[in-house]
């Protein structure tokens, strides 16, 4: 048994396609299939099944690809703790990021690092929030940048800060007029059940967050726009196409001309939790950890601005 053959049937279990696996490990199909069916040969057991459109796992390779999962970890957690061993001020980080996080947040964190460890390299996977717990719940990732809760039971987490939600609307929306007649009136979600909202994709932790807040007010939200970017959140109801919910910190980050009225939200004011996220029991390299202290320390310094 091969340590590129156990690679080799975690990529397929993740894939589900022999196709889409060979791909992303950049080997033929043919030869991957061979590989495969040589590894089977030689543990006595069926792996997978073949199907016409897929390829499911068996129960004996449910539980060799949890094993295999677990040496794969413990030889990349020996490789970096002989690497941190060697030199601490050099190595590579494989940080997953939320777009919002991203476009909005990373350019404040990542100048810091790189000035502080000009040696390390930082390599951004960017993807939604579901998708990137999946990725790091594989190991694909050292560490994801999300916002609770998370659904990946694999995962643990380091919460970094809290952060206020407020209400975007149009410039010319009456809340925004009365807002600005008293910047003492606050805004009640439950008020909102017949205003159209513009929401983020599926798949981004939140629009959850979006629709979680109005079921708790007792209405399901109308959506008339969803977008995969803030920033064209923002817009269409800088436009007066609809309302959305919005971080307090994208919420100061006005860079488009498309600017919306952003209103406080009445207490116990909204909020959603930022944390790094990781594989349970994997092993943080010296420049992982380096990179999540320079991570909190500019986020707390940002949000005491």
């Amino acid at each position: 048994m091969e340590l590129r053959q156990l690679q080799y049937a975690i990529q397929i279990a993740a894939e589900r396609n022999f196709s889409r696996a060979a791909e992303k490990l950049h080997i033929a199909q043919p030869s991957l299939s061979q590989q495969l069916s040589k590894l089977e040969k030689e543990i006595g057991v069926l792996l997978f099944q073949r199907n016409t459109n897929s390829v499911e796992l068996t129960h004996a390779g449910e539980a060799f690809i949890t094993q295999a999962q677990k040496i794969i970890d413990a030889m990349e957690q020996l490789k970096q703790e002989m690497a941190d061993i060697s030199n601490t001020r050099t190595g590579k980080v494989v940080v997953g990021s939320m777009p919002i996080t991203g476009s909005h947040i990373l350019p404040h964190v990542l100048p810091a690092f790189q000035a502080k460890y000009p040696d390390i390299e930082i390599v951004l996977v960017e993807d939604t929030s579901a998708d990137l717990e999946k990725l790091t719940a594989n190991g694909q990732t050292d560490f994801s940048l999300l916002s609770l809760p998370l659904h990946e039971p694999a995962l643990t987490y380091e919460t970094i800060v809290e952060e206020k939600i407020v209400l975007a609307v149009p410039p010319n929306h009456i809340l925004a007029a009365l807002s600005n007649c008293n910047p003492s009136n606050l805004i009640r979600i439950e008020d909102l059940k017949n205003e159209p909202f513009i929401v983020l994709k599926k798949g981004q932790g939140f629009r959850q967050i979006t629709i979680e807040l109005c079921q708790a007010a007792g209405f399901t939200p109308r959506i008339v726009f969803e977008s995969s970017n803030m920033e064209t959140v923002q817009s269409l109801v800088a436009a007066g196409m609809g309302i959305a919910f919005v971080p307090h910190f994208i919420a100061r980050a006005k860079r488009s001309e498309f600017i919306p009225a952003y209103l406080a939200i009445e207490d116990p004011s909204p909020k959603r939790t930022l944390v790094i996220a990781y594989r349970k029991g994997r092993y943080l390299s010296k420049a992982a950890e380096a990179f999540i202290e320079v991570f909190k320390t500019t986020m707390r310094e940002q949000f005491q601005s």
